[in-house]
């Protein structure tokens, strides 16, 4: 067994229709957002499956019928790399696929020596390129060494940590031998509240697009790669952030015509055409954040996550190009 471990669902089927791999399977774990796991239930996600909740278990992405084809239901990430034949990990360029990437190599770096495992160099969109394109495509590909594990858990740790400090020193670190790694370590760092707004810079650039007179909620988010120029978050989470802007104590943003950004409103159709027709604009709060004139944080309560670390409004950690502050 040929097997390819992504970090999304179409890129596995993209690696699988170009002939690649004959069994390809998407880590789905969203590393950028949310309350972060805790090293017990991140090891349970990777480990033989004794619970039959949905999204705990790594193989969740795959269906059953292929799983039982090929004898690995609901085994461990581990059991499954020695069972196969070649085991290689072709992880997108995006911030998230990366923190997968050194997340699996923390994990698997115990074992490294019998798994002989081989990191592809993708730069092109796996999920996006036409099967047939990418059956041509021919990415470099390296076997997989201690210094692959000692950077990688060099910056798991990193990215677990508190506080951002050891994630910033990354950059005081050779980390060519993950090449994708320092702009992942840049572009998280930009996510950070800004130093005079008190925001992320996914937040900023909806503000920036707004401004700019794109007014329905669609236009703002990180589909339009070239437009939004930020890789960080996704769909989901550009829908949490615009509505955080939207319905915060003092709103940045004014307009939004339906909440909250859930499957369910997806799923209801007059619900899900009012939000597409929202017409939003930037409120004079908004107007004089992007200004940087206000801070947002001085007007509205923070608690959210950012990798280990817990931004509040008392310990709310700023990013700044040359000092990281309190």
């Amino acid at each position: 067994m040929r097997l390819i471990l992504t970090a999304d669902s179409s890129s596995a089927g993209g690696v699988v229709s170009a002939g690649h791999a004959d069994l390809a399977i998407a880590i789905k774990h969203r590393m950028v957002w949310g309350t972060p796991l805790s090293d017990a239930e991140l090891a349970a996600f990777l480990a033989e499956r004794t619970n039959q909740q949905p999204d705990c278990h790594w193989l969740d992405s795959v269906p059953p019928q292929r799983l039982q084809n090929f004898g690995i239901n609901n085994l461990g990430l581990i059991e499954v790399c020695e069972q196969a034949d070649t085991v290689e990990l072709w992880m997108g360029t995006e911030p998230n696929a990366q923190l997968v990437l050194i997340w699996l190599l923390d994990h698997l770096s115990p074992r490294a020596k019998s798994l002989g495992l081989t990191l592809r160099h993708a730069d092109a969109s796996l999920g996006e390129t036409d099967p047939a394109r990418l059956a041509e495509r021919n990415f470099p590909g390296v076997a997989i060494n201690d210094r692959h594990f000692e950077i990688a858990s060099l910056a798991w740790r990193a990215f677990r940590a508190p506080t951002p400090h050891a994630w910033f020193d990354l950059l005081s670190e050779d980390l060519s031998i993950l090449p994708q790694l320092r702009r992942c370590v840049l572009e998280m760092l930009e996510e950070l509240p800004g130093g005079a707004t008190g925001l992320g810079a996914s937040e900023m650039r909806i503000l920036e697009l707004i401004a700019a007179g794109y007014e329905q909620p669609f236009d703002v988010f990180p589909h339009y790669r070239e437009r939004f120029q930020r890789r960080v978050f996704g769909y989901w989470e550009a829908g949490a952030i615009l509505e955080a802007l939207a319905l915060a104590q003092t709103p940045a943003v004014s307009g939004l015509a339906e909440w909250p950004f859930t499957l369910e409103m997806h799923n209801e159709g007059a619900r899900y055409a009012r939000y597409k027709e929202s017409r939003l604009a930037l409120t004079e709060f908004g107007r004089a954040v992007l200004a940087h004139e206000e801070d947002f944080s001085r007007h509205n309560p923070i608690d959210r996550w950012w990798g280990g670390t817990r931004l509040t409004n008392d310990r709310l950690w700023r990013w700044d190009p040359v000092l990281l502050v309190p």
